[in-house]
């Protein structure tokens, strides 16, 4: 063990030996016994660190303030109308929008199509090609 090695597990572990892990704590005693400075300063910092946590004391929390926590626990709040339905409402006006494009889509579609699929059918009112022909058929049957 190095002492680098010792002063991360002093670190890690405190200055009591026991709190170590087992495979580690011969090695630990043999540097300790060679009283080389690194790994003494680095027991004296952990036996310090140890004692000030050990005499540690968190204050008590203000009676009220546990009140408020656990009463904030137990609070249900209704949410209004208006909040649980704002989200979605606007997105509402967007599908609206979509199903209009898709039924005028059909209409102009269904309009661009013929009647039926018999030559004696109607054409379709954006079919232009053959009305001069319609046109001049109707001008020969009135001079006639």
């Amino acid at each position: 063990m190095t002492p680098e090695r010792f002063a991360h597990l002093a670190d890690a572990y405190g200055a009591d030996l026991k709190h170590w892990p087992e495979a580690e704590r011969e090695d630990a005693r043999t540097l300790i016994a060679r009283g080389d400075t690194r790994v003494l300063v680095a027991l004296d910092q952990a036996a310090w660190l140890d004692q000030q946590l050990d005499t540690h004391h968190a204050a008590q929390p203000d009676v009220r303030l546990i009140q408020q926590v656990v009463a904030s626990a137990f609070a249900v709040e209704r949410p209004s109308f208006r909040s649980r339905f704002s989200n979605w409402l606007p997105r509402l006006g967007f599908v609206g929008a979509g199903l209009a494009g898709i039924a005028a889509g059909m209409l102009v579609t269904s309009l661009s199509l013929p009647l039926t699929g018999t030559p004696d059918a109607l054409p379709s009112i954006f079919d232009h090609g053959d009305a001069d022909l319609m046109l001049s058929l109707d001008a020969e049957e009135s001079e006639q």
